[in-house]
């Protein structure tokens, strides 16, 4: 009887034993698929649906090759190099080289050629397609192709935040305009107490003509509006800004009484010679009063982008120190 009760018992035990180690292993199993399946759950979509201009597009989800002609201030205030920069023929926006200066260029009617050699994994383009060699399907043929509407096109702000959107960069984009509002606060001081009432023109002088910033002309927009710098009176008579920048006489040129003038462009123009020639010019207030500044670089002052901005502060900053 002893022997039998014992022989049962170890009997009982295995089936026991066996029975928990089968519900382990279909437990483990479980945890594995419920792992699984949450890992797939939480990866990344590789590709995402947007809006544009032209409608909705599917781009991917982080891409690596950009194409975006005379936005690549924006793709560089999000740390993104661009797959080419925007040129016309040997001309660059030059205050972009120091970043850009081993990219590749693409001219600016963005021939299809051209667009295919750099295999692009996403196009973004202005919302005027007119200056385009293709048309929005070519370039949709090539690669996932977004359209600007006109206020990211104009509007660096809302274009940053929209690239920062697409490119899964939204912090790097709401970092960069923190930092651009502190970098226009700290200047606003500065140059309050360096200019105070004190008014600054800005004209770009090329092909021998003269270009008066309107108040609302590319950089001088901020720095009259964000930078409360005075505006000259004769600035103000130009009234709003227009498509076409007409160029401004040198009689006109005498009527400004502006405490300060900035002129940009090259030192070999004509115009900068006749201006030194000119007993009109020369018989101005900024000019008697040796507050004359010159930059032969213009290209950030006459663009609209966040660095073109910033640099535009600091050299302003540098003048009136």
């Amino acid at each position: 009887m002893y022997k039998y009760l014992t022989k049962n018992k170890l009997l009982l035990v295995l089936f026991i034993a066996i029975s928990l180690f089968l519900a382990a292993c279909g437990s483990d199993d479980n945890n594995n698929d419920t792992d699984n399946s949450s890992d797939n759950n939480s990866e990344e979509p590789s590709e995402q649906t947007v809006d544009s201009e032209m409608g909705e597009v599917t781009i991917p989800a982080n891409p690596e090759n950009v194409l975006a002609p005379y936005h690549e201030d924006t793709l560089l205030a999000l740390g993104i190099t661009p797959t080419a920069k925007w040129a016309i023929g040997e001309s660059v926006q030059d205050y972009l080289e120091e970043e850009l200066q081993d990219v590749e260029t693409i001219e600016w009617t963005m021939p299809l050629e051209q667009v295919l050699s750099y295999e692009p994994d996403l196009i973004i383009l202005e919302n005027t397609l007119d200056s385009y060699e293709g048309s929005y399907e070519d370039y949709s043929a090539i690669a996932p192709t977004y359209v600007m509407s006109q206020e990211e096109t104009s509007d660096w702000q809302v274009q940053l935040k929209r690239f920062g959107e697409l490119l899964g960069k939204e912090d790097e984009a709401e970092q960069a305009i923190a930092d651009y509002e502190a970098k226009v606060e700290e200047a606003n001081t500065q140059l309050q107490d360096t200019l105070g009432e004190e008014s600054v023109a800005f004209m770009w002088v090329v092909g021998g003509k003269y270009f008066l910033f309107e108040e609302n002309r590319h950089t001088a927009k901020m720095i009259y509006s964000e930078l409360g710098v005075k505006v000259p009176e004769l600035v103000k008579d130009l009234g709003e800004t227009e498509t076409n920048w007409d160029p401004i006489s040198l009689e006109k040129l005498s009527e400004i009484e502006a405490d300060h003038v900035v002129i940009l462009g090259s030192e070999d123009d004509e115009g900068i010679e006749t201006l030194n020639n000119s007993n009109v010019w020369q018989n101005t207030k900024a000019v008697q009063n040796d507050q004359v500044y010159h930059f032969e670089d213009e290209s950030n002052w006459t663009n609209n982008g966040i660095k073109a901005y910033e640099q535009t502060i600091d050299e302003l900053i540098n003048i009136f120190k």
